[in-house]
Parts: C-alpha cells; sequence; structure tokens
C-alpha cells in the first residue's frame, strides 16, 4: 500500500510567524494530513492544517479536555514514558485531529497518520506498527471503520506491544512473535458507538468533544482571520460565529468565504455589513441554517402539514437518500429544537415554524384543509 506520510517533531524555533500559522510544522504536517486523507492538494485539508494550533495551550475551547490532556502530559513526561493510549470522539469538526496532531509536537515525538477505511487487512497496519518509535504516535482517524481483521490485529499491539505473524500455510505454516516499541494510539471516531467494546476498553484515557459557544468561536475566528493576513471586525466576528453552529470547522469555512467576499465585493476589510452579505449569499439565515435545511422544513410543513413523516418519504419528495438527511441535515435541526423525532416520524416545532416566517400560514392550511388539528 502507499505509505502516509510521517510527521517528525520539530523545534520551538521552527513555529515561524504566527501571523501565518505554525511554520514549518503546518507545512509538514499539511502534507501528512493531505496523504492520510488521500487528498494531494485537498483545499479542505490545507485549509485546516492552516488555521490549527501549534500547541496545547493555544488551542482555544474544550477547556476541561485540554485541562486534563495537560496533567497527562506533564506526568507522561516526568516519567520520560509513552502516554497511554487516547481515543477523542465527538461531532465532526471539533478539533479531534487538532488535538491529536498537537500532543505529539507537546511530547516531541513523532506521529505516523492513517484513517480506519484505508486499512483494509492487517498487512497495511503492519508498517505502521513496524516503524513506530518509542514514545511516538500512531492517529488513526475514523478508527471505528477498521475491519474486524484489523481490529484484532491490533490488539495485542495495543495491550502488550507485539505482534504475531503467520507465515506459510497449512501444516508448514509457523507464527512469528515481534516485539514492537512501547508506542501511543491516538484514535478518533464520530460515532462512539459503533466500537467494539474489546477495542474501546484498550485505549487508557476517553475524552469527549463538545460543541463550541459563540464567544469560543468568535475569538477563534479572530485569531484564524490573523492568520490569514485578513482585517475582520469583531461584530463581524459574532456575526460568523453565530451561524458556524458551534463547529469550529464551519466557523473556517464561513470566513475563508467571507474573506474571498471582501476582496472581491469590498476593500478586504470584513465588517458587520460584509460578513452578512458573504454569509446572505450562501443562504446562511441567522440560526445557521442553509438551504437544504429550510427546504427540509419547508417540505414537513408544506407536504406532510408538520408532520409526523417518516424520513424515506422526505428524502423521495426532496429527492434526496434518506441516509444523507439522517447524517447531514437532521442531527443539527434536531439539536436545536427545529424537528422532532417521534415513533411515527419527524414533526415541525413551532421554533421552526416562527424562524421560517411561516406558523400562520401553515396553521392556517390546515384548519382550511380539516383533515388534521393544529400542531400548534
Amino acid at each position: 500500500m502507499a505509505r502516509k506520510t510521517t510527521i517528525s517533531s520539530m523545534d520551538d524555533d521552527d513555529d515561524g510567524d504566527p501571523a501565518v500559522g505554525g511554520g514549518a510544522w503546518d507545512g509538514v504536517l499539511s502534507r501528512g494530513a493531505a496523504a492520510a486523507g488521500g487528498m494531494s492538494a485537498g483545499e479542505q485539508e490545507q485549509l485546516d492544517d492552516e488555521l490549527r494550533p501549534a500547541r496545547l495551550q493555544d488551542v482555544v475551547g474544550q477547556r476541561d479536555v485540554v485541562e486534563r490532556l495537560m496533567i497527562l502530559l506533564e506526568a507522561t513526561k516526568k516519567r520520560k514514558e509513552p502516554l497511554g493510549h487516547l481515543l477523542l470522539d465527538g461531532p465532526p469538526g471539533l478539533g479531534k485531529t487538532t488535538l491529536a496532531t498537537v500532543i505529539p509536537r507537546e511530547l516531541g515525538t513523532d506521529i505516523q497518520i492513517t484513517a480506519g477505511p484505508s486499512l483494509n487487512a492487517p498487512k497495511d497496519l503492519l508498517p505502521y506498527l513496524t516503524n513506530a518509535g518509542h514514545g511516538s504516535v500512531l492517529f488513526i482517524d475514523e478508527i471505528h471503520r477498521m475491519p474486524p481483521a484489523v481490529e484484532e490485529f491490533i490488539y495485542p499491539a495495543m495491550e502488550d506491544f507485539r505482534v504475531d505473524i503467520t507465515l506459510g500455510e497449512g501444516l508448514n505454516a509457523r507464527t512469528i512473535n515481534m516485539k514492537l516499541q512501547h508506542f501511543t494510539v491516538i484514535g478518533a471516531t464520530t460515532r462512539s458507538g459503533m466500537l467494539t467494546a474489546p477495542l474501546r476498553d484498550r485505549f487508557i484515557n476517553r475524552e469527549h468533544l463538545d460543541f463550541y459557544t459563540q464567544e469560543e468561536l468568535s475569538t477563534i475566528i479572530l485569531r484564524n482571520s490573523g492568520k490569514l493576513r485578513s482585517h475582520m471586525d469583531p461584530a463581524a466576528a459574532e456575526e460568523i460565529a453565530m451561524r458556524s453552529r458551534g463547529t469550529p470547522r464551519k466557523a473556517n469555512n464561513w470566513l475563508r468565504w467571507t474573506r474571498d467576499f471582501a476582496d472581491a465585493r469590498a476593500d478586504g476589510r470584513i465588517t458587520l455589513e460584509v460578513a452578512k452579505a458573504a454569509l446572505r449569499m450562501k443562504g446562511v439565515d441567522a440560526a445557521g441554517l442553509e438551504g437544504q435545511d429550510r427546504r427540509y422544513l419547508e417540505t414537513i410543513i408544506t407536504v406532510f402539514g408538520g408532520g409526523p413523516a417518516g424520513v424515506q418519504a422526505i428524502g423521495h419528495t426532496m429527492n434526496i437518500p434518506a441516509d444523507t438527511l439522517e447524517d447531514e441535515v437532521e442531527p443539527f435541526l434536531l439539536r436545536e429544537g427545529f424537528i422532532q423525532r417521534t415513533p411515527r416520524g419527524r414533526t415541525i416545532t413551532a421554533k421552526a415554524l416562527a424562524h421560517l416566517g411561516a406558523a400562520e400560514k401553515s396553521l392556517g392550511r390546515k384548519a382550511s384543509q380539516g383533515d388534521r388539528p393544529a400542531l400548534f
């Protein structure tokens, strides 16, 4: 298989200009992350790498998680032994990869990056295990997507730091026991419930990342606008943060878009008016809803009378696969209370009706049809 790029630790002198990111570290990290995702020039990953903090103390948000990680790292460095295996779980875009790449820099060690879907067989994982140095980090993104055979192969590597390799077949087969250096596995997953109990229990440390507050996102946006050499008003940063769904990745995406909009349609300065105009062109409203989100809500209101409606029926009506709705659209709507999931299907809420400005119209239609009572 094609090997992923290995990221080596670098001295503090290599941090580079903080206004443009993490210097040499970010340059190497960009290539490693792109290789891990199978993208040689993926703009999204390059953007993420430019804006990622280089030190744990520079991480904004997730204060409880960061504080516990600082304790782990301090104790590890005092004992001069490898860090225990660490599992990071939480929704996409909250900084799991950022923390995973910051930790080896704090420890002054190397990191290898791969992803669960790319490990199709134990032989794909073996090079990473044999090349792992003492105290180094093996970061496995989307670890819940590893095949069962690979998962079982990594058990002894994580617990006893050894691998059993079978050579030959049948009566001539023999097993070689290979000792490994004591290394650290950092796993990241967006669906921790899909991890098997044996794999989950082998992680000594486990941290859950939650959504960010608007104040934390504003701080991130202002800091990253400086890294992108853009002038941004604090009010504009608050406006972008309000529409970013509590997710730094989404905030960075909107920051990049408003920066392009300001350079093309304004004088390059991101003011509150420029930010509002840029996000309005993208179809992002004040609650962070995008065009597909509003279309989903309007479909339940206009076609299904406010619900309940099954996700399959909604998907067929919108001509969108049901799993796309469940994975991309519904999580935020559920979290914000715009819809409810009931045994009979999805129903609209009063908050969604008020937000869409369709409460009176929706209730009037139901009353005139007379086939079902008003919901609110």
